[in-house]
């Protein structure tokens, strides 16, 4: 069976939708939206669907990027995907952004990373494949730096402009991931079906990182 992943990301205000068959990426397309993603999300799934000539029920294992990112379209991602896979009595998978963002680096070695904004990044590193070294945290950009290991090491980001002059790390390769990554969540997923590590579209969480900024949101 080579099967079917959806994969979508709704956390930052450029968005992406990706179809993906048995590894093999069949389409992945940017959605710019500033003013959110509930208006424009199932129209654009849609579309896509009928270009790539599947529909819903085609879909093996649904994705959804969990964050770190807007609260808000976090939530709207995580809502679809949980939606549709329940419907269809499918699997799920939520995938990190910077899990997802560490796909693009090229080193055994990649520390994600994305603006968390107060002057603060979000930020982990990953292998080659994709598993978690050091875990997900959140803080000034020179503190996050003391504690990531030595040797070579690969930076991604797609929103922080890194500042490595005068640090150990200033010859350190960075990489630019681009605006859609749904195709990397794809991939991920991808991984997590074939090992009997997709769930129960229910037991989907959003990853926050920074969880006191979600709550208070919460309180709102």
């Amino acid at each position: 069976m080579k099967p079917l992943i959806l994969a979508l990301d709704t956390t930052h205000a450029f968005g992406s939708l990706a179809l993906c068959r048995d590894g093999e990426l069949l389409e992945e397309v940017t959605i710019h939206a500033p003013d959110g993603f509930a208006h424009v999300l199932y129209r654009h799934l849609g579309e896509l669907l009928e270009r790539c000539g599947v529909t819903v029920k085609d879909v093996d294992c649904f994705a959804a990027a969990s964050g770190p990112g807007s609260f808000t379209g976090v939530r709207i991602g995580l809502a679809c995907i949980k939606g549709l896979a329940e419907a269809e009595g499918k699997p799920a998978v939520a995938v990190s952004n910077l899990q997802a963002l560490s796909l693009y680096g090229a080193a055994p070695l990649r520390a994600a990373v994305l603006d968390a904004r107060r002057g603060e990044v979000y930020g982990a590193v990953y292998d080659c494949a994709g598993a978690l070294v050091v875990p997900e945290s959140v803080g000034p950009l020179p503190k996050w730096l003391e504690s990531l290991p030595e040797g070579p090491l690969d930076f991604v980001t797609g929103d922080v402009d890194l500042l490595l002059a005068g640090t150990r790390f200033e010859q350190a390769r960075v990489a630019q991931a681009p605006q859609a990554i749904a195709g990397a969540i794809a991939r991920l997923t991808l991984q997590a079906y074939r090992t009997g590590h997709a769930t129960d579209p229910a037991a989907l969480d959003a990853n926050y990182v920074r969880r006191s900024d979600a709550e208070l949101f919460w309180r709102e």
